[in-house]
């Protein structure tokens, strides 16, 4: 990245800080709905039952490009910030990022991280698609958004599930936590044999600020986290403070990014 572009990234970004993520302040009230619903079902049991139901990828073959479409008929009813249509968003941030000269495959990562709310479209309530996601079998960290809801959760009265570890190891590594169930479990599923292992790790864990943004889940991490999670820390900048009501010009945009995707991905993938 070029420092002044970087520099310049980071002074706005600093400026707008307060503008995002104010769930106290956010006048959406599907907001606290949603979280309501992902707090309460979002158990051990649900999460293993979404991976036997998804992980087959059974549901749908199309391209990359198609589900990207198809994100303009999702609006994320957990994010407090904006309620513009996904495709908006993903354009936005893939545009933030090239504008700083990062990777390709980090552009790409923009463009793409969210396409697992196609999820939504396949019939799923969106409290089982968006929103935070976090550790399920071991206690709940505070940095958690809505963290009183956990007592409507049939995990939150298992003794089992609710010490420091639970069912994990210390430094066991997140590939063998089991998350709260959503769109980025179930995209890095989908593209993990298409991108560089680094996209792969930004697309699972994008949502999971009690970790990347709070260091909440620190004992769970292995060396390997440490390492992939600053591309997250990274990528986080992008997927937060390039929200704007200002619309890309997506008609114009489109042959770079039919161009990007057609270089990681097949014609057509399972979904």
């Amino acid at each position: 990245m070029k420092r002044g572009w970087r520099l310049l990234f980071v002074l706005i970004i600093s400026s707008n800080i307060s503008a995002v993520r104010e769930y106290e302040k956010n006048e959406r009230t599907c907001v606290q709905e949603l979280y309501y619903q992902n707090h309460m079902h979002q158990t051990v049991q649900f999460v293993q039952a979404q991976h036997r139901k998804y992980l087959s990828l059974n549901h749908g073959i199309m391209s990359v490009w198609e589900a990207l479409e198809r994100s303009n008929e999702i609006v994320d009813d957990s994010d407090p910030d904006l309620d513009l249509t996904q495709i908006n968003h993903a354009f936005q941030t893939a545009q933030a990022i090239r504008a700083d000269g990062h990777p390709r495959w980090l552009i790409l990562t923009g463009l793409i991280h969210d396409l697992g709310k196609v999820l939504y479209l396949f019939g799923e309530p969106q409290w089982a698609v968006v929103g935070d996601t976090f550790p399920v079998g071991c206690a709940y960290a505070n940095s958690i958004v809505y963290l009183e809801f956990f007592k409507e959760n049939a995990d939150y009265h298992d003794p089992n599930y609710q010490t420091k570890y639970g069912i994990y190891k210390p430094q066991c590594g997140l590939d063998t936590v089991l998350m709260s169930w959503g769109h980025d479990e179930y995209l890095y599923h989908v593209v993990k044999e298409y991108v560089p292992a680094q996209a792969g790790y930004v697309i699972r864990y994008h949502s999971f600020y009690a970790e990347h943004k709070a260091g909440s889940y620190a004992h769970l991490l292995n060396e390997y986290d440490l390492q992939m999670m600053e591309w997250v820390k990274l990528f986080n900048q992008y997927d937060l403070y390039s929200k704007s009501r200002e619309l890309p010009d997506i008609k114009k945009l489109t042959p770079y990014y039919k161009e990007l995707v057609t270089e990681f991905f097949p014609q057509k993938i399972n979904w």
